[in-house]
């Protein structure tokens, strides 16, 4: 471990030590520990497997797609979640769709959740409310690197942890 020593110009011209940073991680430390010690009941435990947490509202989980009354997906295939992912992630095949009315629709609507960051830039850049990340699922489990690609099926069936606002 070594100590970073550095000359801090200003009005006093102090040398600082990252040593008083670290005491006081220690001490949050400590104390968080001590509290936990003293009243072991007051500790917040979720049993995992069979209790699942509910995650806040503001929380980016896995992706799904928001589905029309007719269960078509809401997506209209702009391209702009796709343009604007930084990881490259989602992966677009467009159509032109029966219905006059629209324009376009996903023949195809990838996501690979390996390379995906959870930025939430997708979600932001939709124009028409297609994409969220309000499923609430936040652990993946899988065998094989092919079976961590979410399909528009897999996207379109996935469902809001909140109710759906009317």
């Amino acid at each position: 471990m070594s100590l970073k020593v550095e000359r801090v110009q200003g009005d006093r011209g102090v040398e600082s030590f990252y040593l008083w940073n670290v005491v006081q991680g220690l001490a949050v430390t400590v104390r968080h520990a001590v509290t936990n010690l003293r009243a072991p009941r007051a500790v917040q435990t979720t049993n995992y497997p069979e209790e699942k947490k509910v995650m806040p509202p503001g929380y980016r989980g896995k992706h799904r797609l928001v589905p029309r009354p007719d269960g078509s997906p809401k997506c209209t295939a702009c391209m702009m979640c796709a343009t604007v992912c930084p990881a490259r992630c989602i992966n677009i095949e467009a159509g032109e769709h029966p219905d006059p009315t629209i324009e376009k629709f996903p023949v195809q609507f990838d996501i690979d959740l390996l390379k995906c960051v959870f930025c939430g830039y997708c979600v932001e850049a939709c124009p028409v409310d297609a994409i969220r990340m309000d499923s609430g699922v936040y652990t993946f489990a899988e065998f094989n690197r092919s079976d961590f690609v979410a399909h528009k099926e897999q996207l379109l069936a996935t469902l809001s942890q909140w109710a759906e606002p009317r």
